[in-house]
């Protein structure tokens, strides 16, 4: 499995659907700070994105599309010198999961919201800005479009299998913005590793044998580069060493094993590398603040929580 599609497996990104927004005349609308990360796509019209800890508002026009990535509150507007009304306003009103400014009509956005189920996000959205614009510049962007559309459909008729369409739609949107952001920017940290290509061959090899006892001589020979080279651009791009990396990609892995299954600990240990159970407990405990047990625990308790709700 290629990089992107082994973090996203563990992410299991799940979607929910958002009342879209039909707005008319000049106006401008304050949103509170939120959870996961917002997706929206303009249908219709044009206004400014303006995030809060951001110095600069981001123009958005019909064919846009734009990920939210911190949770901060932000403002839409067609001027930011209007005051903003605060968008329950509005939304609280809402009829078919649409909400109406100034009668609507000339501007229309449509959006949803992204939870994930796994502890690896970080590796996605760190190095990511507080807003990511998708201009309409290329075919690949109608595919976003198309998802969301359906995703509305889906979420509003509730048809036989409909949280199980979502939950892929989702993950359609979330790769395609992800891959229109590798080959029209230029990414930092791990996905500026995947947008390199030698960074990414051995990445690849990482990811495809994450248990092997790799040396840095044989990850940079998978990038076509000196042992020297390869890990000064790979710690300059990522952040971490080579090996820090795929020390910490085994917990992710052994992690989410932990949360999904009933594995034993050992077993999960020498799957990701490990040549003891001993040796897998301590740097679990380094790395994620608690012993395996004490993970797996945390996880049946919130599985309780959730029976019991």
């Amino acid at each position: 499995m290629d990089p992107l599609s082994d973090v996203l497996s563990l992410l299991r990104p799940r979607s929910a659907f958002s009342a879209g927004l039909d707005a008319g005349g000049d106006w401008a609308i304050r949103f509170p700070a939120h959870d996961g990360i917002k997706f929206n796509a303009v249908t219709r019209g044009a206004c400014w994105v303006a995030v809060e800890g951001e110095a600069e508002p981001i123009r958005i026009a019909a064919g846009d599309c734009f990920l939210l990535t911190r949770g901060r509150p932000f403002r839409l507007a067609t001027d930011l010198a209007l005051p903003a009304i605060e968008s329950a306003t509005i939304y609280d009103q809402a009829v078919d999961t649409v909400a109406t400014c100034n009668g609507g009509g000339d501007f229309f956005l449509v959006g949803g919201r992204f939870f994930f189920a796994g502890d690896a996000a970080g590796l996605l959205f760190d190095a990511l800005p507080a807003i990511v614009p998708i201009r309409d510049a290329s075919n690949q962007a109608a595919i976003l479009r198309w998802a969301l559309d359906q995703l509305a459909v889906e979420l509003r008729q509730g048809a036989p299998g409909g949280a199980l369409m979502a939950d892929h739609l989702a993950q359609i949107m979330l790769l395609q913005v992800l891959r229109l952001w590798l080959v029209s920017e230029r990414p930092t940290g791990w996905l500026g590793a995947l947008a390199d290509p030698r960074l990414a061959r051995a990445l690849t090899a990482l990811h495809t044998e994450p248990a092997r006892r790799w040396t840095l001589a044989e990850l940079a020979a998978c990038a076509g580069m000196s042992r020297t080279i390869f890990a000064a651009r790979f710690r300059a791009v990522v952040g971490q060493t080579p090996l820090a990396y795929l020390a910490g990609w085994r917990m992710q892995r052994a992690a989410d094993r932990l949360r999904r299954s009933d594995t034993s600990v050992a077993e999960i240990a020498y799957s990701v590398g490990y040549e003891s159970e001993t040796a897998f407990r301590t740097a679990f405990r380094r790395r994620m603040l608690c012993t395996p047990m004490q993970y797996r625990r945390g996880r049946d308790a919130l599985l309780l929580h959730r029976t019991l709700r």
